[in-house]
């Protein structure tokens, strides 16, 4: 008997001493592979300067990369190192946090292979090429002295010729749409050299001989572009590639980009359904306003007749050109006041949000769109960009305003700022994990700001019949979204059909269905990350919810969700539930 006892405590102390040795060698592996994600993140700046300095890394600044057939090779080799180096962190024996980051790190290295090898957009995009913007952030930031700063801006136009002497040798049959953007961003940034820089040095110490240098490099950079510019008017393009990118080449770039647990096919479906459903609840809201706004007209008898006829009542109210953007200006404060008074999350009253005429430089895709600092530079100004009516006649800034009209307005403030990209991105920056934060999920991120519209109308926020139809609509807005690129790029949907689904299905005005338009031709997949990230989302809150019950807290539910970064929202619900299920034990 006592051998048995003695053989079960040797057994026992056995057992403990493999689980002890166990998590201590899970613990210096994680400990091992937060250093290799230093060296990777090192390594990752060495390779792309200016994306470093978009997120608030500026040792590389004074760098312009020449975008050559051996930087291409540069960037493969990279890729395939960082990936062969990854099989040294088994997966199953990392930590939740670094399970995350090691996916997200791959997938980044997957799609660099993707991008180069497969998807060739450096061949038939030129708008990839334009050095405006990288210089434009140098002279806008506020990290480094003026001075500091205007050497390297110096030193970095060196390699302009060059880069646009590369750019033309890479660029094959390029699509006639990325060859008008090209064209327009690259003379709009022209700008950044010939007003913005002579005004900096107009400010700045430095040397009367150090400014005529950069003087006289900056004539020579805006050569290089004008000339970049001609080659491309002047360019042979008899077989230009379409800008559809055909169904292999899309379903495999939603894969990379999106990081969805649901197939692009089944989130399709699912947009398709959910509109049917938007347009039952929008018919029973405007059924109900018919009398209100219509009353001496003949109600009709089919059900989007009747919503849009609605709709167009409503949308005569609005703002002005000229009062645009003073107007978002005015409603982010109350934006942030309604969200601490209901108490749907904390937002960090010391992050400076500026809202500013979008830079000419990157005009002609969205309208609206936020610019963030990344997590080296996270007290940097987070900029508001808003589309300038500037130049259109009264017909199209007529349309334009009716489409933002004074619901709408407030919804794409919620979207863009409060508590949407603007509020989301701070949170993402104070994430403990820097690889989250520079490999953000586009999907979470645009799922995050739509997601916001439903839970800030939920609450109560200018509750009415008017603000849930335009709601509504603006939510449609999103579904036709991943319904058009999908169907645009694997579908072969022309103009006109496209046309009919944003102004007859989704209610769009005239000018916002042709700026959609534009915009389907000029990316892919970006559109459809709203409604997938959306869905994913709200789904998953709902499950939480129903599982929780009266423990169920929403304040706490979107702290914890946005504390993990920009990650795709398939690893944290993976990360949330695992902790729900661990409180359980």
């Amino acid at each position: 008997m006592k051998k048995i006892i003695f053989s079960f405590i040797f057994l026992s102390v056995l057992v403990s001493c493999k689980k002890k040795e166990e998590v201590i060698k899970a613990e210096n592996l994680d400990l091992k592979f937060e250093k290799y994600k230093e060296s990777f993140i090192t390594n990752l700046w060495d390779v792309y300067p200016d994306w470093a300095a978009n997120q608030g890394y500026h040792n590389g600044d004074s760098i312009l990369v020449v975008p050559d057939s051996a930087y291409a090779k540069r960037q493969l080799d990279f890729a395939h190192i960082q990936l062969d180096s990854l099989r040294a962190y088994p997966l199953e024996k990392l930590s939740d946090n670094n399970k995350t980051d090691l996916h997200l790190i791959q997938n980044q290295l997957q799609n660099t292979i993707f991008r180069i090898d497969k998807l060739k957009s450096d061949e038939w995009n030129p708008s990839e090429y334009n050095v405006c913007g990288s210089f434009a952030e140098i002279l806008n930031g506020k990290y480094d002295s003026l001075e500091a700063r205007l050497h390297s801006f110096n030193i970095k136009m060196n390699s302009i010729p060059a880069y646009y002497e590369a750019a033309k040798k890479k660029i094959k049959n390029p699509t006639l749409e990325h060859t008008s953007l090209a064209i327009a961003q690259n003379l709009g940034g022209i700008s950044v050299f010939e007003k913005e820089l002579i005004a900096a040095l107009s400010k700045s110490k430095l040397s009367v001989t150090e400014k005529d240098e950069i003087k006289a490099k900056a004539k020579l950079a805006v050569a290089a572009v004008k000339e970049y510019v001609d080659w491309l008017k002047e360019l042979d393009n008899t077989t230009p590639r379409s800008f559809r990118l055909g169904a292999d080449l899309y379903a495999k770039k939603f894969d990379l980009d999106i990081q969805s647990s649901y197939e692009v096919d089944s989130i399709y479906k699912k947009a398709v359904h959910h509109k049917k459903e938007l347009h039952q609840k929008m018919f029973i809201i405007a059924d109900r306003l018919w009398e209100k706004y219509n009353k001496k007209e003949v109600k009709p008898l089919d059900s989007l007749t009747l919503i849009k006829l609605v709709i167009d009542k409503i949308s005569v109210q609005h703002t002005t050109p000229a009062k645009f953007q003073s107007e978002i200006e005015k409603q982010i404060p109350e934006l942030v006041a309604y969200v601490k008074e209901k108490d749907l999350l904390y937002i960090d009253p010391s992050k400076p949000l500026v809202v500013r005429k979008e830079p000419s430089y990157m005009a002609g895709v969205a309208g609206a769109s936020i610019s963030a600092p990344g997590p080296y530079d996270k007290n940097a100004n987070t900029y508001y960009n808003v589309g300038s009516m500037s130049g259109w006649s009264s017909e199209k800034s007529e349309s334009y305003l009716r489409e933002y009209n004074d619901y709408i307005l407030q919804i794409l403030n919620i979207h863009e700022a409060i508590p949407g990209h603007y509020t989301q991105l701070v949170y993402s920056n104070q994430s403990p994990s820097i690889i989250k934060a520079i490999l953000g999920n586009g999907a979470m991120i645009e799922g995050w700001a739509v997601y916001t519209e439903l839970m800030m109308l939920e609450s109560g926020y200018k509750n009415s019949d008017e603000m849930w139809l335009m709601y509504y609509k603006w939510n449609l807005r999103t579904t036709c979204n991943m319904i058009l690129d999908y169907s645009v790029h694997t579908k072969n949907m022309s103009q006109e059909d496209a046309m009919h689904l944003l102004i007859n299905e989704a209610f769009q005005q005239q000018a916002e269905a042709e700026g959609k338009w534009n915009r389907v031709t000029l990316s892919q997949v970006q559109l459809s990350s709203y409604f997938t990230g959306y869905t994913e989302i709200y789904d998953f809150r709902e499950k939480l919810k129903k599982e929780q019950g009266e423990q169920f807290n929403l304040k706490q539910f979107h702290e914890k969700f946005l504390s993990y970064g920009s990650a795709p929202v398939k690893y944290i619900k993976g990360l949330m539930l695992q902790e729900v299920k661990n409180k359980k034990k």
